[in-house]
């Protein structure tokens, strides 16, 4: 009895047998499992017991190992020696500082922020410590409000007199309040009034305070003209 044919599944006669793939084969069915065209014994390719050209043979892929016994002891055996190579590395680096950071372009733009910064602070302090150097020293104050050598006479707190502003000049309104910080400087309240105003710089007024009675050094971004 004649087999069938592994494409047609028609008897295949002697005269026409091909045996490959472990089926038997027409010598016109013998061909790509998706081109169709005809093969031959000394070009074709077998997968799965199918015949295939060589531009359409399935590309196989890898499977995942099993984490067989002797699988399981070589990753344990790796794993110990990262471990035992990591705390070495760690033995000889230990006591030798931080490494350098590598200046990155982001780390160079920090860096020039922060400078920028310092230099900045550095500025602002210079100048106020300047102010203070050459503002004009206090008024002297009146003889009856410079406080007694008698302990038993000290008062609580003094609270300077008014003084009578000098005529004319500039006049000045405060914007914000504002506490003295030194004893040469004025304290402000919004609204006060301020007259015979002195520019010493472009931060700093002299000035008199309407309210109360003083005269002495105040920001002159805290004040407007009127």
């Amino acid at each position: 009895m004649n087999p069938p044919c592994g494409r047609c599944k028609k008897p295949v006669y002697p005269t026409e047998k091909i045996n490959c793939l472990d089926k038997f084969w027409h010598k016109g069915c013998f061909s790509c499992e998706v081109c169709k065209m005809a093969l031959s014994m000394s070009n074709y390719k077998g997968f799965e017991k199918k015949p295939y050209c060589t531009m359409h043979y399935p590309k196989t892929s890898f499977t995942i190992v099993t984490d067989t016994p002797e699988n399981k002891r070589l990753k344990q055996q790796t794993m110990l020696n990262s471990q035992a190579l990591y705390k070495e590395d760690f033995e000889k680096n230990k006591g030798k500082g931080f490494s350098v950071v590598t200046d990155t372009p982001e780390m160079q733009r920090l860096k020039k922020t922060q400078d920028q910064i310092s230099n900045i602070k550095y500025h602002e302090d210079f100048e106020k410590s300047k102010v203070r150097s050459d503002a004009p020293p206090p008024e002297n104050r009146r003889a009856d409000d410079e406080q007694p050598s008698d302990p038993r006479l000290i008062q609580p707190a003094v609270q300077p007199r008014p003084v009578a502003p000098p005529a004319g000049g500039p006049r000045y309104q405060a914007l914000y309040s504002y506490t003295a910080a030194e004893a040469d400087e004025v304290s402000l309240q919004e609204g006060d009034l301020i007259l015979n105003v002195e520019t010493i710089d472009a931060g700093w007024v002299f000035g008199f305070n309407q309210r109360t009675g003083q005269r002495g050094m105040l920001p002159a971004n805290y004040i407007r003209p009127i």
